[in-house]
């Protein structure tokens, strides 16, 4: 086996695990809430209104999951993914890493970990012109992630 068969394992495990947990908050699917329930979660934690930002961050879960399984606009979807795992961190951190950080900081370092690296020979995005990959596309995807975690939490405030 070669590292991109490695990739292409992480992608998929790794970006469908992602997409389910959009798919719970969108859906209800996977044992999830739903929006209206996900939405009443998300206000109690001062995300007014609280089903807008539950369709933010299902979205950014659901398709950005589903991006980095695909190998599709890789550092986009790691993005995404880091944006709202950027928030769950800040929204739980006072409750400390194994009670509450130790998974979104997980999740959003594999996916900068995939922005950086790139998907791999067994992608969708292999073998395009701007086929993502390297130190520029890592910090552009982290560039973006934390900028959209930004202006989410200063909307919270």
């Amino acid at each position: 086996m070669d590292m991109d068969f490695g990739l292409l394992l992480l992608r998929l495990f790794f970006g469908l695990a992602i997409a389910s947990h959009g798919a719970q908050k969108l859906f209800g699917w996977f044992g999830g809430f739903g929006i209206e329930a996900t939405g009443m979660a998300f206000a109690k934690l001062g995300y007014e209104p609280g089903q807008l930002f539950a369709v933010i961050a299902g979205l950014s879960e659901f398709v950005g999951g589903l991006l980095l399984a695909l190998g599709l606009f890789t550092p986009l979807g790691a993005a995404m993914v880091m944006g709202v795992m950027l928030n769950a961190i800040y929204v739980d951190w006072e409750k400390g890493f194994y009670m509450a950080t130790e998974k979104p900081m997980l999740f959003g370092f594999a996916a900068l970990a995939l922005a950086f690296t790139g998907p791999g020979r067994y992608s969708l995005d292999h073998g395009r012109k701007w086929e993502p990959q390297g130190i520029g596309w890592g910090f552009s995807a982290l560039a973006l992630a934390v900028i959209a975690a930004l202006i989410t939490l200063l909307i919270r405030q």
